[in-house]
């Protein structure tokens, strides 16, 4: 039984009278434990079909299906790591780790410790996200969510506005995190690269209105690492992927 069903997700936004479809009839699985993708152009609902399957937004038609139930609101089975840090500034990094747990508990603060400790933020607990780098503020939204353990994670292009050397680094990280947790992950990237480095499957979705237009299965060997990306495998793959979103692209 798959971990997530997308099952002909149809978004229709309307304004002004004037209706918009975001997305038409997008369909595919993920699996327990497996690492997805999603790729596609700027604008053509990536984000919108992130929210619905966590539960935030209602699809026009179609549905999700999370452990073969239909997602209709929200869940702690699901956690969410959006593209802005989304971290309270008037919090510490412990408080902020801390927010979505039984504050005051012996078991909280035994988990605000792991995460700290795992996602290198040592040092840093009790400062305030002005503090912080880039990498570090999305160090601490993603162990927010890691902390109350969802089953599925889903990130929204987190590392989109970090510099090159620190989204290299995280994306090791996270790999290793997924690798300990086999948590199922259905990632957002603009990035093909990214895509083919972090993932089992890449899903491609057409431009507005977003179709799934292909999907590539990933059998590079794990665990993966920068030499990865040197492989003529690798190479080959994101490749192929570019010539399919290509099209999409150039419109």
């Amino acid at each position: 039984m798959a971990k997530v069903v997308v099952e002909d997700i149809r978004k229709v936004f309307v304004h002004d009278e004037k209706e918009m479809i975001a997305l038409d009839k997008v369909s595919f699985k993920a699996q327990k434990g497996e690492f997805a993708a999603i790729v596609g152009p700027s604008g053509c609902g990536k984000t919108t079909l992130l929210h619905i399957i966590d539960g935030l937004v209602k699809p026009t038609e179609g549905k999700v299906l999370i452990d073969d139930k239909p997602v209709t609101h929200p869940g702690q089975d699901r956690g969410l790591v959006f593209q802005e840090y989304s971290l309270f500034p008037w919090l510490t990094v412990k408080q902020n780790i801390a927010f979505s747990l039984e504050i005051g508990s012996h078991e909280s603060e035994s988990v605000m410790e792991k995460w700290i400790d795992v996602m290198g933020l040592q040092g840093f607990e009790n400062s305030y996200p002005y503090m912080l780098s880039g990498g570090m503020k999305q160090r601490v939204a993603i162990a927010r969510v890691l902390a109350y353990d969802p089953d599925t994670l889903l990130m929204d292009e987190p590392f989109g506005a970090l510099d090159a050397q620190t989204r290299s680094l995280l994306q090791i990280h996270l790999l290793k995190i997924w690798s300990e947790t086999k948590k199922t992950v259905l990632f957002v990237t603009h990035s093909i690269e990214e895509a083919v480095f972090l993932a089992d499957k890449v899903i491609v979705l057409t431009a507005r209105p977003a179709k799934v237009k292909g999907i590539f299965d990933i059998e590079l060997a794990r665990p993966r690492n920068e030499e990865t990306k040197l492989s003529l495998d690798f190479v080959k793959m994101r490749r192929e992927i570019w010539k399919v979103l290509r099209e999409e692209v150039s419109g």
